[in-house]
């Protein structure tokens, strides 16, 4: 074991244990095959190594320790006759391959599909990556999403069954089922992002832990895949939106929009490492919907004022994102760029149709934007009527508490 005796070492040990936690999870299930009883034995080997390594050090070997320690767990559970008729049942029926890892193996990229299958709906699926491919405990993700540690226990242990039922082999899917399969695997990364940037309920505005690890993750998948354009893609769009982090709230944590947003603050890192992933991933054809939105997010990064952006280009961008999804978030998107570039009598237009739409009539977001149209136009009464419905149908305590005030600024 190793150990320097500076106060920095759990932070090691938790950076390191999160970098381990996918390896030792491959390696256990590949073993033993059972990817519900492995996923277990890990966490219990992660929750014993998060408590020891601190005072004892990090071994020569960590990866080697955290096996050896979930394989004791596995060996103890397969001891009960229970246990045993399993193993024998899954023996019958999983298709393995050999038991011991090559030198060097890795299979997290494995893991990324096994966690993000098609049976699964998006909210187990986040939980089970954040929770087999972050090692964050059950508690940690419970708290980030706002829900009870035991609500969220049970989401990712139905979600661990599901895959178990599926008898899914432990290999990479074949070259047909595999496209479709990386589109849920770069969905559930960014569904990751997006919560921790923008949450969806809650009194913060952002949980800056949940994204950092949703960046973390697709580092993870582009060195994995780095030949995939949407892996680069969806790296470059969570960098260029992260790099405006620190512009974004005040002090306080009101919301700053991005037209009001100190540009210097801008991470200047983030932007070229960002903006260099774009590019690369342009080159490749036809151009994909996380690049897409990616290089929309460039192109805000790289202008000098909110008024200087290139808005043609940028409407250009979510023009064909709306012919390639017909989404309506993108077109409400749209509609923003196109009242910069026309005018917003002409953004109203299309805002005014998906405010009777069955996806967003609901939508906070909708009023706010039309609110904001509104605002542009000089029709103050209007918007501040606009702004009042978005808030009280914002479940985000510091967004709301931003439409109370711009409600406010326009009088009463």
């Amino acid at each position: 074991m190793s150990i320097d005796g500076e106060g920095d070492v759990p932070d090691r040990v938790e950076g390191l244990l999160r970098e381990l936690a996918p390896r030792a999870l491959g390696v256990v299930v590949r073993r033993y095959g059972h990817f519900y009883d492995a996923e277990d034995a890990v966490q219990e080997a992660l929750l014993a190594a998060s408590t020891t390594w601190p005072s004892k050090g990090i071994p020569d070997n960590p990866l080697g320790w955290l096996v050896r320690a979930a394989s004791r767990r596995m060996t103890d559970l397969y001891r009960s006759d229970e246990a045993r008729r399993r193993r024998q049942d899954l023996a019958a029926s999983w298709s393995r391959e050999p038991p011991e890892p090559g030198p060097g193996r890795d299979d997290t990229l494995v893991l990324f599909f096994m966690c993000c299958h098609p049976t699964l709906p998006p909210a187990a699926a986040v939980a089970l990556t954040l929770r087999a491919l972050g090692g964050l405990t059950t508690k940690e993700i419970a708290a980030a999403f706002l829900v009870p540690e035991a609500t969220m226990a049970q989401r990712i242990s139905r979600a661990k069954g599901s895959i178990t039922k599926s008898h899914e082999p432990f290999a990479l899917p074949d070259a047909d089922a595999r496209g479709e399969r990386l589109a849920l695997v770069v969905r559930v990364v960014y569904l990751v992002f997006n919560e921790g940037y923008a949450s969806s309920h809650g009194p913060e505005l952002e949980r800056a832990d949940l994204s950092a690890e949703a960046i973390r993750l697709g580092r993870l998948l582009h060195d994995l895949a780095p030949e995939e354009a949407e892996v680069t893609g969806l790296l470059a769009l969570m960098l260029l939106t992260e790099a405006r982090r620190p512009a974004r709230t005040t002090a306080a944590g009101a919301l700053v929009p991005l037209q009001e947003q100190e540009r210097t603050l801008w991470d200047g890192s983030l932007i070229v490492e960002g903006t260099s992933l774009v590019a690369t991933a342009l080159e490749h054809s036809p151009v994909g919907d996380y690049t897409a939105q990616a290089a929309i997010a460039a192109l805000h990064d790289g202008a000098p004022s909110h008024e200087e952006t290139d808005w043609p280009r940028i409407l250009a961008l979510y023009t064909l994102l709306e012919r390639r999804t017909d989404n309506p978030v993108v077109r409400l998107n749209r509609a923003v760029a196109v009242a910069m570039v026309e005018g917003p009598d002409a953004a109203l237009v299309i805002v005014d149709e998906l405010a009777t739409s069955d996806t967003l009539y609901e939508s906070h977001r909708v009023h706010a934007v039309r609110a904001h149209l509104l605002e542009m136009s000089g029709d103050k009464d209007a918007a501040r009527a606009e702004y009042i419905t978005a808030a009280g149908a914002s479940a985000n305590t510091r967004e709301r508490d931003y439409l109370i005030v711009k409600a406010a600024a326009l009088g009463s």
